[in-house]
């Protein structure tokens, strides 16, 4: 045998040991890994769970007691007055054009009795202003023309007053709105200020979302409010003005009549 292999296989005999020795230190750093990640779901199982609620549920606690049945009470008022609204500022219910023709009709048949009996038998705008204008033109047609245009104010009167409370609740939900802003605001300053050390944020967050949630109910009641009332109010003076123009003409017969009894 060569002196060459007789060197080899000493030193690939040396070799062996080191490589037998050096996988018990892979093994061993191999056990901390696998125990961090065995340590991991136990982590996580033990980190708390995030709670989750509808944004309903988080409007209604953030409001609290007084703020949530004061708003949902104001909302329920406000959908009632604008449907109301709705409702009576129509073409159908403040100038029927059914009763126009049939009052019309009775004129030109000279029944002047009957079409005022017949405008005090409806309960239109229209056949009240016809109806104090018919009832004064034993006066003269100057009397019964002021007495259309008093009950003409009067019926004007009633509907803007019904529409008022739509701009009255426009008025006062952004106060009220800011009145909880207030509220949640001096709620969240009051435990900075009582607590010895600094708060956590999840301890000012009730406050902060009274706060918050308020103000934007408030402006959620508000804007509706204030568009509705803007559109019907429009509506009402539209209806008021075309009310006034039929009216004056129906009753311009009555004028004709005076001047052909006078030139008689």
């Amino acid at each position: 045998m060569s002196p060459g292999g007789s060197f080899l296989r000493p030193v690939m005999g040396q070799d062996e040991p080191k490589a037998d020795a050096a996988a018990p230190a892979g093994a061993a750093a191999e056990e901390p890994a696998a125990a961090a990640d065995a340590a991991a779901p136990a982590a996580d199982a033990a980190a708390p769970a995030v709670q989750s609620r509808s944004f309903l549920a988080y409007i209604w606690n953030a409001c609290g007691w007084f703020w949530g049945p004061a708003f949902l009470l104001v909302s329920f008022i406000l959908v009632a007055l604008i449907m109301m609204n709705l409702l009576q500022v129509r073409r159908d219910v403040l100038l029927p054009a059914q009763f126009v023709e049939e009052f019309e009709q009775k004129l030109n048949a000279k029944d002047f009795q009957g079409a005022y009996e017949y405008a005090r038998g409806d309960d239109s705008f229209v056949a009240r202003v016809l109806a104090s204008g018919m009832s004064r033109l034993s006066r003269g047609y100057e009397e019964a023309v002021e007495g259309m245009q008093e009950a003409g104010e009067d019926e004007n009167m009633a509907l803007e007053h019904r529409l008022s409370y739509v701009a009255l609740i426009g008025t006062i939900a952004p106060m009220m709105g800011l009145m909880g802003t207030v509220q949640g605001m001096i709620s969240s300053f009051d435990k900075i200020a009582m607590s010895a050390v600094s708060p956590k944020p999840s301890e000012l967050a009730d406050g902060i979302s009274t706060a918050l949630v308020t103000t934007l109910i408030g402006l959620v009641l508000a804007i509706p409010a204030m568009v509705f009332h803007s559109i019907l109010k429009n509506r009402v003076q539209r209806m008021v003005l075309e009310i006034g123009m039929v009216s004056e003409s129906l009753m311009g017969r009555f004028a004709q009549v005076g001047k052909q009894k006078s030139a008689g």
